[in-house]
């Protein structure tokens, strides 16, 4: 019997333009048509079903939202309804409201485990089926704002990304080819950011008619602060900079007064960033290698028998220390050897066992290659990939290799 009170319906504002659908499943018709009256007036759109089978067709060809249903219904039950529902994949949730009679309190428990989300009891009464309804339309507005604003987010981001990836292909223009001879030296690359945008940066070129120049650098942190020091100090570093920078006043190769006039450029008293860096010089006619390094990691010098020797004391890093002093060194770099140096991404690479790559398998990758300079980049590239079972680097890579070349 169903009990009608007097009870003022007030139609249920709804944010999408069109209202909310409903399936209403019941075999008792009398049943179905009173609570399909009730959810018209609260503003809802009502669908009749007379059994759970025409009930799970509907949900599915209406995208129907809420779902009203008898528990007891020829051919398929509300118990398997509501699990054939959840085991259906929505792109947004549907609200079960499950009628049961007054002795089937011990079904409800089965119910909720089938993903029913509340109970009406028998008799029906206008009041308590409006509260449930006016309770599932609360929830739904809310999934609605939620997929409104996970949509507005999603935008953003791709928006973002897409600004992102296309800063990484700007900062990728201002490095140099991967292979490229440059008087008296071969130069080989490989550049791997750990996300789209790279707090690294290299180049190399001739400085004069008796030297070439080439620096790398690593920026501390990661992300797009990173990459806009990087990308400035990129656009600074250019052969007219380093010739006018890198000798001294007499003329000789001076590169720590380089990295001293970037220090002085880049210190901020209330800054935050500062990078690594190894740069050098090479004086072809007396196969001397001039360099400072500021805190990079030590470059290997190999020979092409696959002897490696290790250059470089550390140093400081550039935009750490205000009036820091840095040094410069010289090495002898023959004809036909190598200058391999890796950023610190490879040595802190971590294997799953959180093990690092450390600085000997660098070295023994490096002196494997040794014979083919050209092949070295990849080589660690490839190893660190073995090492990390294909998972991204969790820091920038860059692995840059000067080739001395006979005179030609």
């Amino acid at each position: 019997m169903l009990h009608m009170y007097d009870y003022q319906l007030e139609p249920l504002a709804e944010t999408d333009a069109s209202p909310v659908k409903v399936v209403v499943a019941d075999d008792d018709a009398l049943q179905r048509a009173y609570i399909s009256a009730i959810l018209k007036k609260l503003g809802y759109e009502a669908h009749e079903a007379a059994d759970g089978r025409d009930a799970l067709r509907m949900m599915h060809d209406l995208s129907a939202k809420v779902l009203v249903c008898d528990l007891d219904m020829p051919g398929m039950n509300g118990h398997e309804l509501a699990r054939k529902i959840r085991q259906t994949e929505d792109d947004h949730y549907i609200h079960i409201l499950m009628v049961t009679g007054q002795n089937q309190r011990h079904e409800r428990e089965r119910a909720l485990e089938a993903g029913v989300d509340d109970f009406m009891a028998k008799p029906l009464d206008t009041a308590s089926l409006t509260a449930r309804i006016r309770s599932a339309g609360r929830l739904l507005r809310h999934e609605q704002l939620l997929t409104e604003r996970s949509r507005v987010l999603a935008e953003a981001k791709e928006r973002i990304e897409d600004d992102l990836r296309t800063a990484a292909d700007a900062q990728r223009r201002l490095l140099p080819p991967a292979h490229q001879q440059v008087k008296g030296c071969r130069f080989h690359s490989a550049f791997t950011p750990s996300n789209i945008l790279s707090g690294d940066m290299y180049g190399y070129f001739q400085v004069s008619d008796n030297h070439t120049g080439f620096y790398a650098i690593d920026v501390a942190g990661h992300g797009v602060h990173a990459s806009l020091m990087s990308v400035a100090v990129g656009h600074l570093l250019t052969a007219e900079h380093f010739g006018e920078r890198a000798f001294d006043d007499s003329g000789r190769p001076n590169p720590a007064a380089l990295a001293g006039s970037l220090n002085r450029r880049f210190y901020r008293d209330d800054g935050t960033e500062y990078f690594t860096m190894f740069c050098g010089l090479i004086e072809h006619d007396t196969d001397t290698l001039h360099y400072c390094q500021a805190g990079y990691p030590s470059p290997y010098l190999l020979s092409r028998d696959g002897t490696a020797r290790k250059i470089g004391n550390g140093g400081f890093p550039v935009g750490l220390l205000s009036g820091v002093s840095f040094e410069s060194h010289s090495t002898h770099f023959p004809k036909d050897a190598c200058l391999a140096l890796c950023s610190d991404g490879a040595m802190e690479a971590e294997n799953r066992d959180g093990l690092p790559f450390d600085e000997e398998r660098v070295e023994a990758a490096l002196t494997a290659s040794a014979a083919r300079p050209e092949a070295i980049p990849d080589r660690i590239v490839d190893a660190l990939d073995h090492w990390r079972e294909g998972r991204t680097l969790d820091d920038d890579l860059t692995v840059l290799v000067c080739e001395r070349t006979p005179e030609q």
